[in-house]
């Protein structure tokens, strides 16, 4: 059979697990199969080396330029730690265009989904994106529809991940698509990853959850309940702090931080248990307590609403 190319774009300060994680995913599953199902190859933006965003250089097997059309069954987007911030180069662009359309199937990894868009390929497509950038793509492409919390997304021909070692999972998926589950297991055990990696990305993220905002009386308030997270924190309690009445303080808050108290406190105490979570200070009932939640079932399905895992599960994959 003719082996399936795929096709890696990679820019200047490319971060280097990006590229070097999927292909090796798709090389490992050259060898489980037994034979090269896929043709790997490396394209660069601009001619020469392309330096990684760590300083190691890749040599390329072509460059993104031209109009020759090249079969592609598989088209990824590798990342770099300032795709969100800088602009990218015309003949890039032109090239996706070109291309992306053809190939049976295109996507990004981690940050890679801003150039995507820069591009026009993912308007009105579901996409995801490394935790820390996803709000910022969905304000710079409105018409994106962005899953912050999804370790890769499917949307028709469209294949996307999250950030930096995200994009094995995406590759992994691919192999899965393309020989079975099988093969993709015996990659996933080969290269000791998970087959299928439990929750979403919100369980990586540190987005700015215990910031205080708002007038100086709130931001007191809020530093007093970060402190105090196990006390009782409902809107009438937090407005007789404040010497407001709980309808009034509900308005402020809400307008002035842009969600409910209530929201906000189940934030709070669910950061305060992910930080005893990966202290591994006490089990799940203990940290339900401490961190102010009624009881521990009520604990655990807030944790795994939010975070897509338990805390059982959480403690055993972070804890240090």
């Amino acid at each position: 059979m003719k082996p399936k190319r795929v096709v890696l774009l990679a820019m200047p300060g490319v971060q280097l697990l990006d590229v070097s994680g999927p292909m090796d995913v798709f090389a490992e599953a050259n060898v489980q199969a037994g034979w090269p199902v896929y043709d790997l190859r490396i394209i660069a933006s601009e001619p020469g080396e392309i330096r990684s965003s760590s300083g190691v250089r890749l040599i390329p097997d072509g460059v993104a330029r031209g109009k020759e059309k090249m079969p592609i069954h598989t088209l990824l987007v590798a990342g770099s730690p300032h795709a969100a911030n800088k602009p990218f180069g015309d003949a890039a662009l032109r090239w996706l265009k070109a291309h992306a359309p053809h190939a049976r199937r295109f996507g990004s990894v981690c940050t890679g989904a801003f150039l995507l868009a820069a591009a026009g390929l993912i308007d009105r497509k579901r996409v995801t994106t490394h935790w820390a950038v996803a709000e910022k793509l969905a304000h710079a492409y409105p018409d994106v529809i962005v899953d912050a919390d999804a370790i890769h997304v499917r949307d028709g021909r469209l294949r996307t991940s999250a950030g930096v070692t995200a994009g094995m999972d995406l590759a992994l998926a691919l192999v899965e698509e393309d020989l079975g589950h099988t093969v993709a297991k015996q990659v996933a055990s080969q290269l000791v990853m998970f087959f299928r990696r439990p929750g979403g990305q919100t369980q990586f993220s540190r987005g700015g959850e215990l910031e205080v905002a708002g007038r100086s009386s709130l931001q007191e308030l809020q530093r007093w309940v970060i402190a105090n997270p196990e006390k009782d924190h409902c809107v009438t309690a937090l407005a007789a702090r404040l010497r407001m009445s709980p309808r009034h303080f509900a308005r402020i808050f809400r307008n002035e931080m842009g969600t409910t108290p209530g929201v906000w406190v189940e934030t709070i105490r669910l950061a305060a248990a992910r930080e005893m979570l990966e202290g591994e200070h006490g089990a799940p009932k203990q940290v339900a307590a401490q961190c102010g939640f009624a009881d521990v079932d009520s604990f655990r399905r807030a944790f795994s609403r939010v975070f897509g895992i338990s805390p059982a599960q959480y403690r055993k994959s972070h804890a240090h």
